[in-house]
């Protein structure tokens, strides 16, 4: 046997040593303990990037109302930046922890290099879009100053959106194969970065100059860079059952149709959200800007209940995916069922608090008299949604790990666009702001009975034939 391939066997049997000891345990591993040791750490950097969203709005609402409502008529684009990122990675993630199952390494790296060749892509292209931020912020409202805030700090957010690309496709390789803890440090030290930069930045504190909405751009770009940096350094150390080479960096066409038969249905899926974004401002816009940072406030409230589902949601799908690949229907059906459980109850009590507690947590942002009477509505009425919300997602997670985020995508695009946007414009029709919040528990009613649906037919054709 010639050296290289003495070389070759070793490497072969290093990887598979450290499947057996890590990786496979998504295999035989108690679904309960493993669902939570993979999705904890994520629910906790999660749920400090969701107290970074809100202290991040807090600081903006400092300078002023526009200041945030410039902010929420940006966070359209920041919704298309993230679409691509996650929609882009969830196909590689997915990809990667159905090969581990299979025990097809060398389509494990070939995967991860064409998802990072795709991330530097997706820059790109909203490199490009940061120079049309003038005109998206036009075509929402004709308030100057509001214009001139959210021109500023839309076209930054784009700019040097390379350190979200990086950040998030890193930290999804870790956790198609397994490593969510790693997860946990960069999204954690990356949002906490973030907090400390806000006020120093806006402000002008510790010598730094007064940036104004700038500096909250920056801020956020920063704490990126640093998560991505944190992201790169995992796995190259932790990770190895990926080797990042830079001669692998090539395109190949079979895998990248893959990577997004998986992914463009999650990047629709999102984008449709911020279709819906920018059309509800617009409608907002027709009461008062008020009732857009009312929108916004809401937006970054709701993000610390949904952050921790997205979080399980992401420990779902390597399971699911890795057990599917691996032939092991219980094993998929119990992950189905206690996500959905969890998901429900957690929501729940998001409900709970938002009902109890509506104008303390919209004070948070500075708010006004006017902005307190509409929040407390909008927090009331939307808030109803949040467990149907809780089931959808988890049934999403399932659906991406099975190849059929397509299933996704046609909840939201029902949820969103066929129901949510007409029934909240002809609620706008009573000239009455808070009958508008109503569209949204109306429209998570719809999609949750399409996710049933959807869920009756996968069990029907694929696992019913594992």
């Amino acid at each position: 046997m010639s050296e290289k391939e003495i070389k070759n066997n070793d490497k072969v049997e290093e990887i598979m040593e450290v499947e057996k000891e890590d990786d496979n345990r998504m295999g035989y591993e108690p679904v309960k303990k493993l669902l939570i040791t993979l999705s904890i750490p994520l629910m906790v950097s999660n749920l400090v990037q969701a107290l970074y969203n809100i202290v991040d709005s807090f600081f903006v609402a400092k300078i002023n109302e526009d200041a945030l409502t410039a902010v929420t008529a940006a966070f359209p684009v920041q919704m298309l930046i993230i679409a691509f990122a996650i929609g882009t990675s969830i196909g590689m993630s997915a990809l990667l922890s159905r090969f581990l199952g299979a025990g097809m390494y060398e389509k494990v790296n070939k995967v991860a290099h064409n998802g990072l060749l795709l991330a530097f892509v997706n820059y790109a292209i909203f490199f490009g879009v940061g120079f049309l931020a003038g005109p998206f912020m036009r075509m929402q409202t004709d308030n100057p100053r509001i214009i001139e805030y959210g021109t500023t700090y839309l076209s930054y957010v784009c700019w040097l959106s390379i350190g979200v690309m990086i950040q998030i496709t890193f930290e999804r390789m870790l956790q198609g194969t397994g490593k969510t803890k790693y997860v946990f440090f960069c999204q954690g030290v990356g949002a906490v970065i973030n907090m400390i930069m806000d006020p120093i930045l806006i402000f002008g504190l510790l010598g730094f100059p007064a940036m104004g909405i700038k500096g909250a751009a920056c801020a956020t770009i920063f704490g990126q860079v640093v998560g991505a940096a944190m992201a790169i350094f995992f796995n190259i150390k932790k990770n190895k059952e990926i080797r990042l080479r830079l001669a692998s960096l090539k395109p190949d066409l079979h895998m990248i149709k893959e990577i997004y038969r998986i992914g463009i249905p999650s990047i629709i899926m999102q984008s449709v959200g911020s279709v819906m974004n920018f059309a509800l401002n617009k409608i907002l816009f027709s009461f008062s800007s008020t009732a857009v940072a009312t929108f916004g406030a809401y937006f970054k409230l709701q993000s610390f209940i949904f952050m921790p589902i997205f979080g399980l949601n992401s420990g779902v799908v390597p399971i699911a995916a890795y057990n599917y690949g691996a032939r092991k229907r219980e094993r998929l059906e119990e992950v189905m069922s206690i996500s959905a459980k969890y998901a429900i109850a957690i929501m729940s009590v998001g409900t709970l608090i938002f009902w109890a507690f509506p104008d303390q947590l919209i004070s948070i942002f500075s708010a006004s008299p006017e902005m307190i009477s509409i929040g407390r509505v909008a927090l009331r009425v939307i808030a109803i949604n949040f467990p149907f919300a809780g089931y959808c997602i988890m049934r999403g997670a399932i659906y991406q790990a099975l190849g059929k985020s397509v299933y996704s995508m046609n909840i939201s695009i029902a949820r969103q666009l066929v129901v949510l946007l007409p029934c909240a414009y002809l609620l706008s029709l009573t000239g009455n702001v808070n009958m508008v919040w109503w569209a949204f528990p109306i429209a998570e009613i719809v999609g949750t009975g399409v996710s049933i649906m959807y869920t009756k037919r996968i069990r029907k054709k694929i696992i019913s034939r594992i």
